[in-house]
C-alpha cells in the first residue's frame, strides 16, 4: 500500500510541475488565464475498519481550475486590439452561419479580406446590431452577428442647400457700371467672393462661387447683389416673377448677358433685412454642360441665409464696417467616401469614419459571462465554450450590468505571476523528490524483507 501511497504523490507533484510549466510557457500568451493543480485526499475505509488507526491512501488531483483574474493591460497602436477591464468574454463563431460559438479574453483582432473582424484563428467577433443613434436594438445573443466593416458609406448625396453666413463691408466703393457690367473672370467688376465644394448625384465634386456686388448708394443704399457660377460657369437664380432690381430689365436679368442674380438688404445698423426672390435665392437647373458627366440634370441648390423676418438673428448676414469674412459655409452633399479610421468606445460602439467626413455606428461588440466561469470547457486557442457546469452564457452592453468596459488599442496579458511560478516550481520539484524517496525507502524496506533468511 506504501507504494500505491508515494505512487500518487509523484502523480500529483508531476502534475503540479505540468500545470507551473504550462503556466511559465503562456507568461506571453494574450488573454491567458492561469491554472492551478487542486488536490484532494484519498481516504478509503469499511464499516468494520479502524477508522481511528486508518492511515490513508494517497493523493488524488482533484481538478486544474483555471483562475480568471484580471491580466494587466498594455497599450498598442491597432485600434482592432481590445481588452477587456473587469469581467466578460468576447464571442466568436468559426464562419458567418455557424452557430458554434466560442468565448475568449483575447482581444487581438484584424480585418480579413471580406473586412470582417476576426481573431488569429479566423473566428469572427460577434456584435449586436445598433440604430442611428448608436442604441442597441437587441442584446440578445442569438440576434448577434459577426461585425463586418464597410469600406464605404453608401451611395453618394448630391447638393441641395448651401448655408452661408459672412460680413459684408459697409464701406466697400460701387463699381461704375456695377452690376451691369459683372464677368466673373475679371475681378474689378465685383467686391468680394467666395466658394464652397458641392456634389452632384454620381458624387463628383463641383467648385460652387458666389460673387457680391455692392449696388450704387444712390438708388439702392444698403444693398448688394449675389451672382453664382459652378466650374465657372455662370448659373441664373430663379426668379418667382418679380424683377431682382429696379434697375433691370423687365424679365428681371440684372447684366448685358441676361444673368440673373440675387437681392441682400441691410438696414442702417447693417442688419439683414431682405431678400429678393422673396423666396429664398435656389439656383436653376445645373443641366447642359455643368453636369456633362450623366449626373441628375434637374439638380437645384438652395443658399440659405437663415433671414428671420420677426427681428435680428446673429446667424444672418451682416453688413458692418469691416472686412468681408465667411464665417459658416457648408453643404448637405456627401461625395463616396472611404473608411478613414475605426473607433471603439469604452461600451463596445463600433463607429467608422469615412473620407467625406461623416461617421457612422456599425455595431456594439457582445460581451457575455457565465454564472460559473470556471467551468469553462478549454479548447485551445486561448478560448473556452460552454458546458453544463459553467452555465448558459449571459449576453450583454460593456459597461452595464456585472459586464466589464473594453478598451481599444489595448490587449489584456496573461494574468501569471511568474516570481511565484517559479517559487511553485521549486516547490513542486521538491516534492517531486520527496515522493521519489518515499518510493525509494518502500523498495528498500521491502528488498531487506525479502533477504531474511
Amino acid at each position: 500500500m506504501s507504494f500505491n501511497i508515494a505512487l500518487s504523490g509523484l502523480n500529483a507533484a508531476q502534475k503540479d510541475l505540468d500545470v507551473t510549466s504550462n503556466n511559465i510557457a503562456n507568461v506571453n500568451t494574450i488573454g491567458f488565464k492561469e491554472s492551478r493543480a487542486e488536490f484532494v485526499d484519498v481516504y478509503a475505509s469499511s464499516l468494520l475498519s479502524g477508522g481511528k488507526t486508518k492511515a490513508g491512501d494517497g493523493v488524488l488531483t482533484s481538478e486544474v481550475a483555471q483562475q480568471f483574474s484580471q491580466g494587466s493591460i498594455q497599450f498598442t497602436q491597432n485600434s482592432l486590439d481590445l481588452a477587456i477591464t473587469g469581467t466578460g468574454f468576447y464571442a466568436t463563431v468559426p464562419g458567418l452561419d455557424s452557430l458554434e460559438r466560442s468565448y475568449t479574453r483575447a482581444g487581438q483582432f484584424k480585418l480579413n479580406d471580406d473586412n470582417f473582424v476576426v481573431n488569429s484563428a479566423g473566428g469572427h467577433l460577434l456584435g449586436f446590431p445598433v440604430n442611428d443613434d448608436g442604441s442597441s436594438s437587441s442584446v440578445s445573443l442569438s440576434t448577434a452577428n459577426p461585425i463586418q466593416i464597410p469600406t464605404s458609406s453608401g451611395a453618394p448625396q448630391f447638393t441641395t442647400e448651401v448655408d452661408m453666413r459672412m460680413n459684408l463691408p459697409a464701406g466697400d466703393s460701387f463699381i461704375t457700371g456695377a452690376p451691369l457690367n459683372f464677368d466673373p473672370v475679371d475681378p474689378l467688376t465685383y467686391n468680394n467672393s467666395t466658394s464652397v465644394t458641392i456634389f452632384d448625384s454620381l458624387g463628383d465634386s463641383h467648385v460652387m462661387t458666389y460673387y457680391f456686388i455692392k449696388d450704387d448708394p444712390a438708388t439702392n443704399p444698403n444693398e448688394w447683389i449675389l451672382f453664382t457660377a459652378i466650374d465657372g460657369n455662370t448659373i441664373d437664380i430663379d426668379d418667382t416673377g418679380a424683377p431682382v432690381g429696379e434697375d433691370a430689365a423687365a424679365d428681371g436679368r440684372l447684366t448685358a448677358g441676361g444673368l440673373k442674380g440675387g437681392r441682400l438688404v441691410f438696414n442702417s445698423s447693417g442688419d439683414f433685412t431682405a431678400i429678393t426672390p422673396t423666396a429664398g435665392f435656389t439656383t436653376a437647373q445645373l443641366g447642359g454642360t455643368i453636369l456633362s458627366n450623366g449626373a441628375d440634370a434637374t439638380q437645384t441648390i438652395s443658399i440659405d441665409f437663415n433671414l428671420d423676418t420677426a427681428g435680428p438673428n446673429p446667424n444672418e448676414p451682416t453688413q458692418f464696417a469691416s472686412n468681408f469674412e465667411i464665417t459658416s459655409l457648408s453643404q448637405d452633399g456627401l461625395a463616396v467616401g472611404r473608411l478613414t479610421g475605426i473607433d471603439i468606445s469604452s461600451d463596445g460602439l463600433i463607429r467608422a469614419t469615412y473620407s467625406n467626413g461623416t461617421s457612422q455606428p456599425l455595431q456594439r461588440i457582445a460581451l457575455v459571462n457565465f454564472a460559473n466561469e470556471q467551468g469553462l470547457t478549454q479548447i485551445g486557442g486561448t478560448s473556452w465554450r460552454e458546458s453544463i457546469v459553467s452555465g448558459e452564457a449571459l449576453a450583454g452592453e460593456a459597461g452595464s450590468g456585472t459586464f466589464g468596459t473594453i478598451n481599444s488599442k489595448a490587449l489584456e496579458q496573461a494574468n501569471v505571476n511568474l516570481t511565484t511560478e517559479l517559487i511553485d516550481l521549486i516547490s513542486a520539484q521538491r516534492n517531486f523528490q520527496a515522493n521519489s524517496r518515499a518510493l525509494e525507502v518502500d523498495n528498500q524496506l521491502n528488498q531487506t524483507i525479502l533477504q531474511i533468511r
